[in-house]
């Protein structure tokens, strides 16, 4: 099954991933994962390290003239600012170095304090070059890969922004969301509400503030059965929402109506159940977002993620000078403006890589072929259910 581990700081030499439980024979195409990589880094409102870096990701093992080996994969991407904070971040000095005052302005809603309290660090530095959403880039590569062994089996994905502020998307079906967000500057389909979206950003820049919102990521194609109703840590809901949760910056996740579900009675939420010969067990509606009992029903996934602004802001809010205790602005590191349309990138990846472990799970296979055996013999036998 699909595990990996990243490794990095933001302003570290590179960001480094092992992948490892992938099945042989999967073909890669790497020019996929690097674009997935520029996708993350685009969108109105991001900050100055977006002109900076151009990730690009390398291949260091695991697979060979394009195909899997069975065997771990280490990835690598490189960090281009890297070449002016070689004295900062250096990770080994033969003498103490001069470099700048360290980092003791915690920022609100960022980990600096907290983390420097955990692990007894005196420089914040030490912990936002870790927190820093930057360790992403590492994760949305995994991603592309995830969906490239999804997309084996007919499994498809998009992402796209629904809210910024107080500005709401209209709702788009899937093949229209995948045509417009091409064109957009926020990966949002619904073009009136993105120009409305550009100047609330442009106003917040101007502010010196920040803005969050929500985006949205949908599945077509997945197959009934993923994930089990018999352990609390086996629920596909649970284990999606985990995944998007440890995006920096989200503070809520929702399924199908999600929390609309709240205000609603019974006979409004849940997708009654039809059959027909042709068709088998099928519902008129998806109000569920593809999961019942925390298995998936064979409807698309509807999954949707709130993202708070981010907690670094042009015009500092009030903190505490971490060493003297004195009150202090909070510190300013570079930074974005607006980040949903980067997070919708990240969220789309991690609900890949969910879904990714969910599928080996169910058709384990050590190559790709003896999974697509397991998983067509599966499939006979739901045509017959």
């Amino acid at each position: 099954m699909l595990q990996y581990l990243t490794a990095g700081e933001s302003h570290g030499r590179c960001l480094v991933v092992i992948i490892e439980g992938l099945p042989a024979n999967l073909e890669i195409n790497i020019e996929e994962i690097n674009e997935q990589l520029r996708e993350r880094q685009v969108g109105f409102g991001r900050g100055d390290r977006m002109r900076i870096e151009k990730d690009q990701v390398e291949i260091l093992s695991g697979i060979r003239h394009n195909f899997t080996l069975g065997s771990p994969i280490s990835l690598l991407i490189s960090n281009k600012d890297w070449e002016n904070w070689q004295e900062i971040m250096a990770p080994a000095i033969d003498s103490p170095i001069e470099y700048e005052e360290p980092t003791i302005s915690p920022r609100p809603g960022h980990a600096d304090l907290a983390g420097a309290i955990k692990y007894g660090h005196n420089d914040l530095r030490n912990v936002l070059e870790r927190a820093s959403a930057r360790e992403t880039t590492a994760r949305v590569a995994v991603g592309a890969i995830a969906k490239t062994l999804l997309r084996e089996f007919d499994i498809n994905f998009v992402s796209h922004v629904m809210q910024i502020g107080k500005v709401k998307a209209k709702n788009s079906a899937f093949d229209e969301i995948k045509e417009r967000i091409v064109i957009s500057l926020l990966r949002c389909a619904d073009k009136e509400a993105e120009e409305e979206m550009i100047k609330l950003i442009e106003q917040a820049k101007k502010d010196g503030d920040s803005l969050g919102g929500i985006f949205e990521v949908q599945v077509v194609g997945l197959p009934i059965g993923l994930g089990s109703y018999t352990q609390w840590d086996k629920r596909l809901d649970g284990r999606l929402a985990q995944a998007v949760m440890s995006i920096p910056a989200i503070k809520g996740v929702e399924i199908g109506l999600g929390f609309e579900s709240a205000h609603k009675f019974g006979s409004q939420v849940h997708d009654e159940i039809f059959y027909a010969k042709r068709k088998g067990f099928f519902r008129k509606t998806n109000r569920a977002g593809g999961l019942e009992g925390g298995i998936s029903n064979g409807e698309p996934i509807v999954l949707r993620a709130a993202m708070k602004p981010i907690p670094t802001l042009r015009k500092p809010l009030a903190s505490v000078n971490f060493q003297t205790k004195e009150p202090t602005l909070a510190g300013y590191e570079r930074s974005d403006v607006c980040v949903v349309p980067a997070a919708s990138v990240v969220g789309e990846a991690m609900v890949a890589i969910e879904l990714c472990k969910a599928m080996q799970e169910k058709f384990a296979g050590d190559s790709l072929q003896e999974m697509k055996m397991n998983y067509q013999n599966y499939m006979e036998y739901v045509k017959k259910v």
